[in-house]
């Protein structure tokens, strides 16, 4: 349950952080007639991801034996791959979120069909964390129960749109960059533990080796299985194995220590000398009308994790 309100709260809140935006440059633009195609973009793009997801559990489901282990690795990889991106592609890409929106928008407010191409502004933003979210909860199923995934993902979308509300009404009073900052070390964590378990899985087909199983034992400690909920919860969340293999411990850690150091280290701003002359077009408008309600900056520039 913890993994997938884990992973519903980051992705909602990525998603929910979008469609704030979105919402506060049409307000401040005057144009709020054009939600309505905004929320059906939004409901199209949450329906194919919801979708996806639902196929591909129900496929996973009807596997068996090796199949089903291999499956369930080659997932966790994927999850793996498209985590790793996602961390280090938001950090970089944090700063200009807010004004390539707002380039998207003018776009489509240039062209014939505008009502289309607002909706598909919201569209392609949701959709893609949508479709990360349904690859990493069908991940975080292969270590606990369907109805703990489902009440924990219903939890963290509830709680990351209560976020997006804030975002729009008054963004600067939320501690942005601390909550992104602190769910992307756990992201990372999560993401060590998949690969971990795709290991494990691999080795359970007996596709994979075992150099040295059992680099410890602590299935002597109850408390530390998967019997109990502190045990489930370290494995959905951490890929916590009380006897891994060494291969397991290895993949874990040559992942957790390098991409972990990468993260955290300092970012550089090549645009932080920028001058008002040198900004783009869609830029300027946003940072020169200031009487209207819009995202406060900090809410979205913020050192995305």
């Amino acid at each position: 349950m913890a993994a997938a309100f884990l992973i519903m709260l980051r992705e909602g809140f990525e998603a929910s952080l979008i469609v704030a935006i979105v919402f506060a440059y049409l307000r401040k633009l005057g144009r709020l007639d054009l939600a309505v195609p905004v929320w059906l973009g939004v409901a199209a793009a949450s329906g194919i991801a919801i979708a996806t997801g639902i196929v591909v559990h129900l496929t996973v489901g009807d596997l068996r034996g090796s199949a089903r282990l291999v499956t369930f690795a080659v997932i966790s990889i994927v999850a793996v791959v498209v985590l790793t991106w996602m961390v280090f592609w938001m950090r970089k890409a944090s700063a200009g979120i807010k004004s390539e929106l707002h380039h998207r928008v003018d776009r489509a407010l240039s062209t014939d069909r505008v009502a289309i191409g607002v909706a598909m502004v919201a569209f392609l933003a949701v959709l893609r964390e949508g479709i990360e979210a349904a690859i990493f909860l069908i991940a975080a199923s292969t270590s606990t129960g369907g109805w703990d995934v489902l009440v924990g993902g219903l939890a963290g979308i509830a709680l990351a749109s209560g976020l997006g509300v804030a975002v729009y009404f008054g963004g600067k009073r939320l501690p942005m960059k601390t909550l992104f900052n602190v769910t992307g070390v756990i992201v990372i964590l999560f993401a060590a533990g998949l690969a971990a378990k795709s290991v494990q899985f691999l080795q359970a087909a007996h596709v994979l080796g075992i150099m040295r199983d059992n680099v410890y034992d602590l299935t002597r400690y109850g408390w530390l299985t998967n019997k109990t909920e502190v045990g489930r919860f370290l494995a959905a969340l951490f890929g916590w194995d009380p006897r891994p293999s060494i291969e397991q411990v290895l993949a874990w850690v040559l992942y957790v220590v390098p991409v972990t150091v990468l993260f955290l280290r300092p970012q550089r701003h090549p645009d932080a000398k920028a001058t008002p002359e040198t900004a783009s077009p869609a830029d300027q408008p946003a940072a020169q009308d200031t009487a209207a309600p819009q995202v406060s900056p900090s809410a979205v520039t913020t050192n995305r994790g």
